[in-house]
């Protein structure tokens, strides 16, 4: 059965509601960690979730946490049959597209220090710099979005592959940002409420390039 890869827009953060877009990597407001804490029971069949990816940026790792952890390996109940089954990935190309303060990412410590359990090595050490792949004008977000894109490709296939002769559904779930989010599915009018989320489907067109086609 072909996974499924839903796209979820962090919950709402300090900076949307204060419009200060000078406070550097705001947290959830406490409306935010409610809405997110929400999809631990309104998220369609968590049973068939095999991994969460998030970006790094603390309302998005919060909005992954509140309302999945539970069932990511290390956060849940231990006597829950999914316990050690879902991996958190940490992925720092899920991060929001602009250079603004607010969508600045927190250093590698200081995710550390306020995420003991997860594990941040992934990160390099100046991963939050807007610069390189992760500068923020439009050229470098659609490159960087693409190598996304090619990620959870190659991710769907190993599901696929694991799965090859069952019919047991299994789903990616991707943390990410409103704006990114709009290169990322490549649908520029795609504008999903604080904790919504969307359906895709990981194919490949014509031209052999990974999109993300609504389920």
């Amino acid at each position: 059965m072909e996974p499924i890869v839903y796209l979820i827009r962090h919950a709402e953060a300090e900076h949307n509601v204060s419009k200060d877009f000078s406070q550097r990597d705001p947290p959830l407001t406490p409306l935010g960690l409610s809405q997110a804490g929400i999809l631990a029971t309104t998220f369609p069949d968590l049973s068939s979730v095999a991994i969460v990816l998030t970006s790094p940026l603390l309302r998005a790792l919060q909005t992954a946490l509140a309302g999945f952890s539970h069932i990511i390996a290390g956060h849940g109940v231990e006597d829950s049959p999914q316990v050690d089954r879902v991996k958190l990935l940490i992925d720092p190309d899920l991060e929001e597209k602009s250079d603004l303060p607010c969508d600045t990412g927190s250093d590698r410590a200081t995710l550390a220090a306020a995420f003991p359990h997860l594990d941040f090595s992934g990160l390099d050490e100046n991963w939050f710099a807007k610069s390189g792949l992760h500068a923020a004008d439009e050229a470098s977000v659609i490159l960087r979005a693409r190598i996304a894109r090619e990620k959870l490709w190659d991710i769907t296939v190993t599901l696929k592959e694991e799965n090859w002769n069952t019919n047991t559904p299994r789903a990616v779930i991707v943390v990410t940002h409103g704006v990114f989010m709009k290169f990322l599915s490549q649908d520029m009018d795609i504008d999903l409420p604080k904790a919504g989320w969307k359906a895709f489907h990981v194919r490949k067109n014509i031209e052999g390039q990974v999109v993300l086609l609504p389920v």
